[in-house]
């Protein structure tokens, strides 16, 4: 019978880098070894793990199952082999956020970590869509967004504030909104994955998390975008009024590119979330890089200077 550990390991190669070869070439293993491990574990599990092509492979949803308990064994086994000492955090992470995100605060974040940890490497993947981390082989998500689904695996990392925006050659045509519902009167310009925009408020000094107490107002325009820096860009050209995060817009709103609307109002605060798929036998490097960014957005000069209130700077 044939190592089990070692099929593991595999199977997790196999998984990861999308190919036999590719996991042949880096475990130094012929291609004919790797066949034979990944036919043992196929024929442990009683199931068809991967869907194969001719140029790349994909888990089956048994396959998925099957590389989260071949993570939790290697990482279990890592552990005793490590005889109780704690391990350095080491190796490759591979991470997914938004453009914006990654811009205005990821950028400073990952690279504050590779100072810290120099055995550390780490693949950022820029994408507004919500990714599939075992297909797409993310460690950890970094999302901005009030609606986790039940099953997700999340940790809140920090808290992201929006503001109303417009250009001043904008409102030079037209007043200025006073209440959330005049924004009917205006040219919004939304957000392609929201579907129907509806922008939610708080009043100023009141709740600003999400439930029942909250402004719903529907919006519109004659533009929409799948990309908000898109939408931030437009907004200043005049196109119209956009919902932008505060750490986004501060730079412009401070250059007075930009004006803020609404000021007796608040759109509801978000939550920035760092997605992952297992809490058990978690990799040193990803435990650390939660624990960092945990710090990170709480304590960081730059991060909170974006993220405060124009009139609350003092």
């Amino acid at each position: 019978m044939m190592d089990r550990l070692t099929a593991a390991q595999v199977f997790k190669e196999i998984a990861e880098r999308g190919s036999m070869i590719a996991a042949a070439d880096a475990l130094d293993m012929s291609r004919a070894m790797v066949t034979r491990y990944l036919a043992e574990m196929e024929e442990w599990c009683g199931a068809r793990l991967l869907h194969r092509t001719t140029r790349r492979v994909s888990l089956t949803a048994a396959g998925e199952v099957t590389l989260a308990r071949c993570r939790e064994m290697l990482a279990l086994a890592a552990g005793m082999s490590a005889a109780g000492e704690p391990e350095t955090p080491h190796g490759l992470l591979r991470l997914a956020s938004s453009h914006s995100l990654a811009q205005a605060a990821l950028a400073g974040a990952v690279t504050d970590f590779l100072r810290r940890y120099p055995r550390t490497a780490i693949d950022l993947q820029v994408d507004n869509r919500a990714v599939n981390l075992v297909e797409q082989r993310i460690d950890l998500a970094i999302r901005i967004t009030n609606g986790l689904e039940a099953n997700m695996i999340a940790r809140r990392l920090g808290d992201c504030d929006s503001v109303v925006v417009a250009a001043p050659s904008y409102l030079a045509e037209r007043p200025a909104p006073q209440q959330p519902a005049g924004l009917a009167q205006h040219n919004c310009l939304t957000y392609s994955y929201f579907g129907k925009s509806v922008w939610r408020f708080d009043p100023a000094g009141g709740p600003i998390e999400g439930g029942g107490a909250g402004l719903q107002v529907p919006v519109g325009g004659n533009l929409s975008a799948n990309e908000s820096m898109a939408l931030l860009a437009a907004a200043v050209e005049g196109a119209g009024v956009a919902l932008q995060p505060r750490f986004a817009a501060a730079p412009l709103l401070a250059s007075g590119r930009l004006v803020e609307l609404l000021p007796g109002w608040r759109p509801q605060r978000m939550g920035i979330y760092g997605i992952y798929t297992s809490r058990e036998h978690m990799p040193p490097a990803l435990r650390a890089m939660i624990d960092h960014l945990l710090g990170w957005f709480a304590h960081d000069p730059a991060w909170l200077a974006a993220s405060i209130p124009i009139m609350e700077k003092t």
